[in-house]
């Protein structure tokens, strides 16, 4: 086994001593990390989707020295958004400091590595907004100055299913800029019987989870899954799947070119979180409904359901026949 992948597997397999019974959803945000992007966790409450943020962060040693970690690993701060949350709250603000007569800024809890989006779809849509900057271009603009983030930046934000009171939908643009939504569910019996005799293990995060990779070895990875290989007929298979969503009869919005790259480099990611340096075309079926589901506009639930399935099982099945297998 190489090197990175002995680090994947001992990073998933640390998360997994706390999450239990999800390692396809584990894999799911480590990918979105290697591929420098975000992901949204939708789910009803108590599936474990903070308590995974916070496993992740205790995970990796040694962050940067802007900022100084509490939990034992990575910086990690938590935002619990409700509705009279203002934009201020998460970027920070400019405060008069009596010793140098002057205004200075005091930063929010956006400055950090792993940044916990708790209940996003409570605040309103001038607060959600306030994320697009850092998510997208890694900074964040306050007044006339603008701070660059850590290149670590990872947000994992929260959401309860849209038909709870008190949510507010995300705007398009703002789902766009997660490159992966996905729902945790329930655990089978015997996992949840595993949860319950081992609740006061799995509690106490701080002692149990170990400190297995360093903020390094992430950024180390990172580069390591923009170098993985796909094939030029599978970067064609992603272009024909883009096009179709949008002439799809069932789909209103289809894909845009910015999701389409986010597909490529998920793909990459994901092919390296699975000890590959190369991309397959079932990688197209694993990612295809985590990281292009949510930037469609579908024109009714049943469509939701199935529309995107079929076109990525079509497009899938076109690779197999080349018989490529991903490599060069």
């Amino acid at each position: 086994m190489t090197t990175n992948a002995t680090k994947l597997k001992a990073l998933t397999e640390n998360i997994e001593t706390i999450i239990r019974g999800k390692p396809q959803e584990v894999k799911y945000v480590v990918t979105a990390l290697l591929a420098r992007g975000h992901i949204l966790l939708e789910d009803n409450p108590g599936a474990g989707k903070t308590v995974l943020a916070k496993t992740l962060a205790q995970s990796i040693s040694e962050g940067s020295v802007e900022f100084q970690s509490t939990n034992g690993g990575v910086a990690f701060k938590r935002i619990q958004f409700t509705p009279d949350l203002l934009p201020m709250d998460l970027i920070g603000s400019h405060i008069f400091d009596e010793s140098k007569k002057d205004f200075v800024f005091k930063k929010g809890p956006l400055f950090t590595h792993v940044l916990l989006a708790d209940e996003i779809n409570r605040a309103s849509p001038k607060v959600q907004s306030a994320l697009l900057e850092c998510m997208a271009e890694n900074q964040i603009s306050s007044g006339d100055a603008t701070f660059q983030l850590d290149p670590f930046f990872f947000t994992i934000a929260t959401q309860n299913p849209i038909e709870m009171e008190g949510t507010y939908p995300l705007p398009a643009a703002q789902l766009d800029r997660f490159y992966m939504k996905i729902s945790f569910g329930y655990v089978s019996e015997e996992v949840e019987f595993d949860i319950y005799t081992n609740y006061l293990t799995i509690g106490n995060g701080k002692s149990t989870v170990k400190q297995v990779l360093t903020y390094s070895d992430i950024i180390h990875l990172q580069q390591e899954a923009e170098n993985v290989y796909v094939h030029p007929e599978i970067i064609k298979g992603v272009v024909r799947l883009v096009q179709s969503t949008r002439h799809h009869p069932e789909i209103a919005l289809g894909c845009s070119t910015r999701g389409g790259i986010t597909f490529i480099k998920c793909l990459k990611a994901w092919a390296l979180v699975n000890q590959r340096d190369y991309v397959i075309e079932d990688d197209m079926r694993a990612l295809a409904q985590p990281v292009m589901h949510h930037r469609l506009i579908f024109r009714n639930r049943e469509a939701s359901r199935t529309a995107l399935q079929q076109l990525v099982d079509a497009e899938v099945n076109k690779l197999a026949k080349l018989g490529i297998q991903g490599k060069k």
